[in-house]
C-alpha cells in the first residue's frame, strides 16, 4: 500500500496550529471533512474513537512522529491525512518528546487489512531519517505531497 493510496492531498496540513493532542487531532479531522474525505455530522464521533484509542496507548511513537488511528463505520475507504507542526505538540509520545509529524487514519470496521498494510506503510517509511527530516522542514502542502510521492517511488527507504 502506498500513500497515494489513502493520504488526501487536499487534507494535508504543512502548519498546524494546535499545541495539545486533542486540539491537533480535531485539526487533522476537520481537513478530512474540509477535504470531503468524511462528513461533518461524524467528525466529532472519530474525533471520540481516536481520543479513546490514545486512551489505550499514545500513538505518538517517539521521534517527532504520531500516528493516530481509529476504525470508524461512517467511511468505506482507508481515508487519511499528514500534518506537521513546527512547534511541536504535547502528545504524551512514548519518548516524552513534542510531535512535529502527525500521520492520521480513519478505516472502516469490515477492512482491518488495509488498515494493517496503510499502518505498516507508514511506519516503514517513518523509519528513514532523511524522510522524517525533510517532512519536519516542509513548508507547504505541496512540499509534503512531493516527498510522500518520492516515498512511494521508493526513493528514501534503501
Amino acid at each position: 500500500m502506498k500513500f497515494c493510496d489513502f493520504v488526501s492531498t487536499d487534507a494535508i496540513q504543512s502548519e498546524m496550529a494546535s499545541a495539545e493532542k486533542e486540539g491537533a487531532i480535531r485539526e487533522l479531522v476537520g481537513n478530512l471533512v474540509t477535504a470531503g474525505q468524511i462528513n461533518a455530522d461524524d467528525a466529532e464521533s472519530i474525533v471520540t474513537a481516536i481520543m479513546k484509542r490514545e486512551e489505550l496507548g499514545s500513538t505518538g511513537i517517539g521521534r517527532g512522529i504520531a500516528v493516530p488511528h481509529t476504525k470508524h463505520p461512517c467511511v468505506d475507504k482507508l481515508v487519511g491525512t499528514v500534518g506537521v507542526s513546527q512547534e511541536g505538540v504535547e502528545f504524551q509520545s512514548l519518548d516524552g518528546e513534542p510531535v512535529q509529524l502527525f500521520f492520521l487514519l480513519v478505516s472502516p470496521p469490515d477492512r482491518p487489512g488495509d488498515h494493517l498494510r496503510a499502518l505498516e506503510n507508514i511506519s516503514r517509511q517513518l523509519r528513514d531519517d532523511m524522510f522524517c527530516k525533510f517532512l519536519k522542514q516542509s513548508k507547504t502542502k505541496q512540499d509534503i505531497q512531493t516527498l510522500l510521492e518520492e516515498a512511494d517511488n521508493n526513493q528514501f527507504v534503501s
